[in-house]
C-alpha cells in the first residue's frame, strides 16, 4: 500500500466554505467495522448513537489568532503565521518576506523582535516590552482558517472555528470533529449516561498537509505538544474495565491517546502523560486505547485521512467516502462527519 492508495478526487463544490447556519445542524455518516455496514444518520443525534457507559473523549485546546499583519520600519509588509505551542518552547512564526536576525515588526498593537531564524521560512519571536507574543496575536491577528476554505476569515469564523469547550490556548488548526458539538448535545450525552472527558492537543499546521513523499517510511511526521489529566486516564480504565467504548472525538484525540498508550498502561491509567505526539497511524497499525473514532472527512494523501482508514479499514472507508460524495456530503473543517464504531 502507497501514499497514493490515498488520493481521490475531490471537486471544490463538495468542501464546506462557511460552517452551517446552525452549529450542529450538519450529518454524520455511520460505519459500523463490525458489519461493515453505513448509514446516514445527524450529528445531532449522536446521544441516540452512543451507550450509557460509553466515554467521549475532546480536546480542549484553544485557536489562537495566529495570522498578525506586522510591517518594517522601512514599510516592507511581513505577514507571520504564529506556530502551535510547545512546552516551554518560544514563540516561532511562519514568514512571508524578507527577514533576519535582529528586525524589528511593528503592528497595530506592539513591537516584535526577531530573535533566530532557525529554519528557512520560521523566525523565533519576542516582545522587546517583556510581553507575551501570543497576547499581541490574540490581541490584535485574525483567525487562522485552512487556506482550502480560499478566503479571507470573517468575523463568524472567530465564534466558529472554535468548539464551545475550548479552554487551553495554543492551537493554530482547530479538532474540528468537535466543531458540531453544542451544549445542548452534551447535556444529552450526559443524560443519557455518557461519560466525557477531556485532554489538550495544541494542533499544528501540519496535521491537514498533504503528504510528498510516496512511501509512508520516507514521511516525517510533525510533533504536536499534548496532555492527558490523571482523571481522563482513569475514567478511560474505569470505561475499559467496565467493558464499554472509548471515544475518540477527532483524530487529535486519537493521535494523543494512542501515542501516550503504553505509558498510560504502565502507570495504570492513575496519573497525568504530557509529550509530543509525533505517531503516524497508518493502515497496519493497530489501536491501543480508543474503540470509536469520530471525524470530519478529510482532505485527499493527509495523515489523518490515512489514520482514518486506519482504524475503519481501507475498503470500508473507501466505500464511505464514495457514498458521501454520491449523497452530497461537505467535505474538510467546516463540513459533515462519520462516526466509526
Amino acid at each position: 500500500m502507497r501514499v497514493s492508495d490515498f488520493d481521490y478526487d475531490l471537486p471544490a463544490d463538495r468542501i464546506a466554505c462557511y460552517p452551517p447556519a446552525e452549529r450542529g445542524s450538519t450529518r454524520l455518516l455511520v460505519i459500523n467495522r463490525k458489519t461493515a455496514s453505513i448509514r446516514h444518520a445527524r450529528y445531532a443525534e449522536l446521544d441516540t448513537l452512543l451507550e450509557p457507559g460509553d466515554l467521549i473523549v475532546l480536546n480542549n485546546s484553544r485557536v489562537i489568532r495566529a495570522r498578525l499583519l506586522c510591517r518594517k520600519p522601512t514599510g516592507a509588509r511581513i505577514e507571520l503565521m504564529l506556530l502551535e505551542k510547545h512546552e516551554g518552547a518560544q514563540e516561532r512564526a511562519l514568514y512571508r518576506g524578507r527577514l533576519k536576525k535582529g528586525d524589528r515588526l511593528l503592528s497595530d498593537g506592539g513591537e516584535l523582535v526577531v530573535d533566530e531564524l532557525p529554519e528557512d521560512g520560521i523566525a523565533r519571536l519576542s516582545r522587546p516590552d517583556g510581553g507575551e507574543v501570543a497576547e499581541l496575536f490574540e490581541a490584535h491577528g485574525s483567525v487562522p482558517i485552512p487556506p482550502y476554505l480560499k478566503r479571507e476569515a470573517e468575523e463568524l469564523d472567530r465564534e466558529r472555528y472554535q468548539t464551545v469547550f475550548a479552554g487551553t490556548p495554543g492551537s493554530v488548526a482547530a479538532p474540528t470533529a468537535s466543531l458540531n458539538l453544542t451544549g445542548g448535545l452534551l447535556s444529552k450525552l450526559r443524560e443519557q449516561g455518557v461519560g466525557i472527558a477531556e485532554m489538550t492537543l495544541h494542533v499544528g499546521l501540519g496535521t491537514f498537509l498533504p503528504i510528498r513523499s510516496e512511501t509512508f517510511e520516507e514521511h516525517v511526521m510533525h510533533r504536536e505538544f499534548y496532555h492527558i489529566p490523571a482523571e481522563t486516564a482513569e475514567a478511560i480504565a474505569r470505561t475499559k474495565a467496565a467493558g464499554k467504548r472509548v471515544v475518540a472525538v477527532g483524530t487529535t484525540v486519537t493521535r494523543a491517546l494512542e501515542h501516550a498508550a503504553e505509558r498510560l498502561a504502565g502507570s495504570g491509567f492513575r496519573q497525568a502523560v504530557s509529550g509530543e505526539a509525533d505517531i503516524f497511524l497508518y493502515p497496519g497499525c493497530c489501536f491501543r486505547v480508543i474503540d470509536a473514532l469520530l471525524t470530519n472527512f478529510h482532505a485527499p494523501r493527509s495523515t489523518v485521512l490515512m489514520l482514518t482508514a486506519a482504524f475503519a479499514g481501507s475498503a470500508l472507508l473507501k466505500q464511505a467516502y464514495r457514498e458521501a460524495l454520491d449523497n452530497g456530503y461537505r467535505f474538510l473543517s467546516y463540513g459533515d462527519s462519520m462516526l466509526i464504531v
